[in-house]
């Protein structure tokens, strides 16, 4: 959606940006976000954090847990939808009013909690709307009950939604595939690819040193890959570093580091804080491999397509991935540039690893063609990526 409102602007349009803040890491972001686009776009916060906006934290929690009662003892297929918004989306109403506080000729927004947010607020505008379906709404938890019960939630949501919607976009090709099956609508693929840095990255490699190895994502948790990775440099036998950056969940870090002291001694595991997104490919520019390594369940993870691998391809890194149904297109585009494996055979792994850590000239002819297929196809710039979503919004406007 950044990148969105970026372009919009960027071709004369005017822009207002409506989201939520909850989290304090990601205010501190936004405010660098923001301070990078002086007067070019506005914005329009819905601010529920427990510490800032108290009323609003206890009001909409007070308000999420009674229509999630409601809605579960009705069953999410036979309750109303004013109440199934309000129990998938704990803020709908507030959002709902910030996104009318404003005259529009188009709504375009994404995440799970908007885009009921962005129907009700094109219907009573009456003016056209588009969703972006960044994940697979779905199915991008684990199951359990309580998970069963948001899914369907999801459904009935994602059924109304995009039954009038005049265009579509998804964050991978196999996520637009899985919408096609399920709902017969078109997604238009717009991949979470990035601007091409305005000089070049490094490409070389340091002889003498162990393999760097790089990971980010909001949070840093288990089920993410990384205990695959330390085990994988531990059967490979070959000294390096760990670097990954986001928010670790309680104890993880420590389990992590038990894990690589038993079976990876010679691999050093480096944590490092959040950074702003504008920030994300410059500081990759010191590490070796991105480490892309979805799993096949949830489902979601299997479909997508993340903002990672185009940022180490950015970056100038050599990429490995898990050969899952998001990531293998890519993985083939990018030829030498990537090592995949099936999620889980750590023996592979190891053995990519081992390859890039013993032959330096492979990992820098590796690193070399990861840069080159960013420059090539895998940018922002792009016209089936930018280009895409501004011809979509050009067709949505001349309805």
């Amino acid at each position: 959606m950044l990148k969105a409102a970026d372009a919009l602007t960027d071709v004369g349009h005017a822009v207002r940006v409506v989201s939520a803040q909850f989290t304090p890491w990601a205010t501190q972001a936004d405010v660098e976000v923001l301070r990078r686009r002086v007067k070019k776009w506005q914005w329009t916060v819905v601010n529920y954090d427990r510490r800032t906006a108290r009323r609003v934290y206890v009001a909409s929690g007070v308000r999420f847990r009674a229509t999630r009662r409601v809605a579960s003892m009705m069953g999410p297929m036979r309750c109303p939808m004013p109440l199934v918004v309000r129990a998938y989306s704990r803020v709908y109403p507030e959002l709902l009013h910030a996104a009318l506080a404003e005259p529009a000729d188009l709504f375009y927004g994404g995440t799970t909690g908007a885009l009921a947010v962005i129907a009700a607020a094109a219907r009573r505008r009456n003016v056209p709307y588009g969703l972006d379906l960044e994940d697979f709404h779905s199915a991008e938890h684990d199951d359990s009950q309580t998970v069963q019960f948001v899914h369907s939630l999801t459904r009935r949501i994602e059924q109304d939604a995009l039954s009038t919607a005049q265009f579509v976009t998804a964050g991978s090709t196999a996520i637009a595939r899985a919408y096609t099956e399920i709902y017969g609508i078109r997604p238009i693929p717009i991949n979470n690819t990035f601007s091409l840095p305005t000089t070049p990255p490094p490409l070389t490699v340091d002889p003498k040193s162990g393999l760097r190895l790089y990971w980010f994502s909001q949070t840093i948790g288990p089920g993410r890959g990384l205990e695959d990775v330390v085990r994988a440099v531990g059967v490979a036998g070959i000294p390096g570093e760990l670097h990954v950056r986001g928010n670790p969940l309680p104890g993880y870090l420590s389990d992590l580091r038990s894990l690589a002291t038993q079976t990876a001694p010679q691999l050093q595991l480096i944590p490092h804080h959040p950074a702003p997104p504008d920030e994300m490919i410059a500081l990759c520019g010191d590490y070796d491999v991105g480490l892309a390594v979805e799993r096949l369940k949830p489902l979601n993870r299997a479909l997508c397509l993340t903002n990672k691998v185009f940022t180490y391809m950015l970056a100038g890194l050599a990429v490995a991935c898990t050969d899952t149904p998001g990531q293998r297109p890519l993985a083939h585009d990018l030829g030498e540039g990537a090592y995949s494996y099936a999620p889980g055979d750590i023996a592979t792994l190891a053995a990519g690893l081992k390859r890039w850590a013993d032959d330096k000239t492979l990992l820098a002819r590796a690193k070399a063609a990861a840069w080159r297929a960013a420059q090539r196809r895998w940018h922002w710039e792009h016209a089936q990526e930018r280009g895409a979503l501004l011809d979509a919004v050009k067709r949505a406007l001349r309805v």
